[in-house]
């Protein structure tokens, strides 16, 4: 927990290099680094005391991108820049990539659940006032607010640069906000964020550029720390963060899985804080399961059911790294704790409502049982492996609790949301 705190933030390699300075606080940097627009990775590298001035900063970061460039650079059919240097990489703009959408983009719904944050709801709404994306319009779901605070501040706003509609929800739970929220959408495309994440300004653009391809019925995106200030968030992503990677990926039934669990560990398809659907599938399957979701008894697996519903349906999942929002991990360990439970409540819940929705999927489960435990317990697998030595136990063990319990808190939910139009549907298998 006193591990000291990393610098984070956005590298764009054809532009003037910044001089960074830790301050003598950090000692490390965690850089997204940029080219033609687009992400093309991280870079992590240690901080001297004092500032590290552009041309050192280029001398270090060449090593580590060159190989990116190169690749990037090729599939795009344009010719390598030849150096980094303190001016950014030379030549590079010989044949700018054509990644964003510009005209005949796809309408946009975004929804924004949120609960008694006002704050971190105005900031997320003012990172979406800044993207650069021309038909897009916001929906801002209260899901059962303990006061007036958030409607109040959001009639304070003179305006925003879009426009904005507000829905109260009747009770608490994420999905049944994104049900409430469903009724609103006039997009044919519904992209889903958090109220505690700030989006990037091609967040849109990235998503719809995934969606020209006619069978995408589902996208999601790339998730990255906002900040690293503190213990607890670097724990966050020793447990695996929310971060899939930078290249674009297809999922669909019958495919040859990248794991023995596919298509059963949802999680690695993304994250309910960025994730977007075709309005038309999602309506026409009732939207999000009403017993999960944060604020339900459920704790969470919304989203993961929906990715897996996708699969099994027969749709096709896109992956897709251009696609940016940073999220603010909780910054103390107690809410660490609480969030290591909860994801593993939503988690069994997730594959309880899964089974109720399509019963043939049980089998399937079953056979999976044991590289199942394997990738929950093992120290080396994919989603251990990032764990530092002292990583608290307390939270492995707090999360496989939850994920025992999952069950019986999806019955709770299940039974106290059963007078909901949207109930799970009952699939045959």
């Amino acid at each position: 927990m006193l591990a000291a705190p990393v610098l984070v933030g956005d590298l764009h390699l054809d532009a003037p290099l910044p001089e960074l300075d830790g301050g003598g606080r950090y000692r490390s940097a965690r850089l997204l680094a940029w080219l033609h627009g687009l992400p093309i990775g991280e870079i992590q590298l240690p901080l001297p005391d004092g500032p590290l001035p552009a041309g050192e900063l280029a001398a270090r970061v060449w090593p580590l991108v060159r190989d990116r460039v190169g690749d990037h650079c090729a599939g795009d059919g344009i010719e390598r820049p030849g150096l980094l240097t303190a001016g950014g990489l030379d030549r590079p703009d010989r044949l700018p990539c054509a990644h964003r959408l510009t005209s005949g983009s796809p309408r946009i719904t975004v929804v924004i659940a949120t609960r008694d944050r006002t704050e971190s709801l105005l900031r997320c709404l003012r990172s979406v006032s800044r993207l650069d994306y021309p038909a897009f319009d916001v929906v801002v779901v209260d899901s059962a607010p303990s006061s007036e605070a958030t409607v109040e501040a959001l009639s304070g706003q003179v305006s925003w640069p879009f426009a904005l509609r507000y829905l109260r929800a009747p009770r608490p739970g994420l999905a049944v906000a994104h049900n409430e929220a469903l009724r609103a959408v006039t997009g044919e495309i519904v992209a889903i964020t958090d109220d505690d994440v700030e989006v990037d300004r091609g967040w849109l653009a990235g998503l719809a550029a995934a969606f020209a391809e006619p069978a995408a019925t589902c996208v999601t995106g790339l998730i990255l720390p906002a900040e690293l200030e503190t213990g607890a968030q670097l724990l966050v992503e020793q447990a695996g963060g929310f971060a899939r990677g930078f290249a674009r990926r297809t999922y669909r039934r019958g495919m040859a899985g990248p794991s023995p669990l596919f298509p059963f560990t949802a999680g690695q398809f993304g994250s309910g804080a960025n994730m977007a659907f075709r309005t038309r599938w999602l309506t026409s399957r009732g939207g999000f399961d009403p017993a999960t979701g944060a604020g339900s008894p459920a704790r969470g697996g919304d989203d993961l059911i929906a990715f897996l519903r996708v699969i099994t349906d027969g749709g096709t999942l896109v992956y897709e790294p251009a696609a940016i929002v940073r999220h603010w991990h909780r910054r103390d360990y107690q809410g660490m704790r609480q969030q290591a439970f909860g994801y593993g409540v939503g988690l069994g819940a997730y594959l309880t409502s899964s089974v109720c929705a399509r019963p043939a999927l049980l089998a399937a489960m079953a056979r999976r049982a044991v590289p199942a435990l394997r990738h929950l317990l093992s120290s080396g697998s994919a989603k251990n492996a990032g764990r530092e030595p002292g990583f608290p136990r307390e939270l492995v063990w707090r999360e496989l609790a939850g994920f025992l319990a999952g069950p019986l808190a999806y019955a709770v939910a299940r039974w106290r949301c059963r007078g909901d139009a949207a109930q799970v549907t009952r699939v045959p298998g």
